[in-house]
């Protein structure tokens, strides 16, 4: 009877040091992925794993590009006529952009219309030089905040996957109106950029001079596309390292993956919205375009498809396509 209570003590033992184990394995798990995916300073990345070219669906060098001469000549204009602007958001970290001036003679230069153009996911402001062109040649001036944890604002904090990106363009919009309560302004992003114009879409305090919405290849949820590239990088299910992931993400980022949806965001928007996405796109997969799409709640919504168009690479694949459809939506709603 003594030596089975003992036997059945050091099972317990044993079992618990093995939770032990397991949990702490989970929690170095977890962390290891947020730094990852998230903090722009790791020395084992994901922008390193992209720009090396490891990552599944994002085959640029391959890809045609239409607009490459219509590109160099906006990088030369951004690099020449962009001014620092910056931002003290609601946690009072001042946060850095650009902003750039429309043409004098374009259709929309009544000095009150603006376009707020969001870049992407391990990308800058910079490369988003020709949408912000084509609005400023219609006479628009743009404004172009980098995310947390990008160009200039690297050391903001963890990367929030346009989450916390979209807290923060609620306030960037409410600095244009406090200058200028006439401003009508146009949203635009690609990619992480378009997460976070539609999870902006919904939000509380977003100011009603934002009169339209362009979002281009962004995706349902954090949650989704982390799932989706954990199995793309790693070849792991979602359970549960993504889940272990999502916790440490919680406690050092100030975020859940679920709770940072664009499809949440969606349902309570009510601004004119235009979705594109290439058919192509396997880094954020096609089928997010319609679960955006269909929960979008505004009363006027449109969507585009751009065939054969991988990730990101609408307007380089059909630019006449995808240029007279943005600029119907805009004179249509702005």
């Amino acid at each position: 009877m003594a030596l089975a209570r003992r036997t059945r003590r050091v099972l317990a033992v044993v079992a618990a040091a093995v939770v032990v184990v397991a949990l702490a394995g989970l929690a170095l798990a977890g962390n290891f992925l947020v730094d990852f995916a998230l903090n722009p300073h790791a020395e084992i990345s994901m922008a390193a794993t992209m720009h090396a070219g490891d990552v599944d669906g994002l085959d640029y060098a391959e890809a045609p590009k239409l607009d490459e001469a219509y590109a160099e000549e906006a990088a030369a204009w951004f690099d020449a006529g962009k001014r620092s602007v910056s931002h003290v958001a609601d946690d009072g970290t001042e946060l850095l952009g650009w902003e750039l001036s429309g043409a004098e003679d374009g259709a929309y230069a009544d000095g009150h219309t603006w376009a707020v153009v969001c870049h992407g996911y391990i990308g800058k402001p910079a490369d988003m030089a020709k949408y912000a062109y084509h609005f400023a040649q219609l006479g628009m001036d743009v404004l172009m905040p980098a995310a947390r944890g990008h160009e200039r604002n690297v050391d903001a904090g963890l990367i929030q996957m346009g989450w916390g990106d979209a807290r923060d363009l609620v306030g960037w919009v409410a600095d244009i109106v406090e200058r200028d309560p006439d401003a009508k302004i146009l949203l635009f992003g690609t990619s992480m950029g378009g997460a976070e114009v539609m999870m902006a879409s919904g939000m509380d305090g977003l100011a009603e001079n934002v009169r339209l919405i362009v979002e281009d290849c962004g995706y349902t949820s954090v949650w989704d596309e982390f799932e989706l590239q954990l199995d793309n990088v790693f070849g792991l299910p979602r359970f549960p390292i993504l889940n272990a992931a999502d916790l440490a993400c919680q406690l050092r980022a100030g975020y859940a993956f679920e709770a940072a949806s664009a499809v949440e965001s969606l349902r309570q928007a009510s601004v004119p919205m235009l979705f594109i996405h290439g058919d192509a796109d396997e880094f954020v997969p096609f089928s997010m375009l319609d679960e955006c799409y269909e929960a979008c709640a505004s009363a006027v919504k449109e969507k585009l498809v751009v065939e054969g168009a991988g990730h990101g690479l609408s307007a380089s694949t059909d630019p006449e396509l995808y240029w007279e459809t943005v600029d119907a939506f805009v004179s249509d709603n702005l």
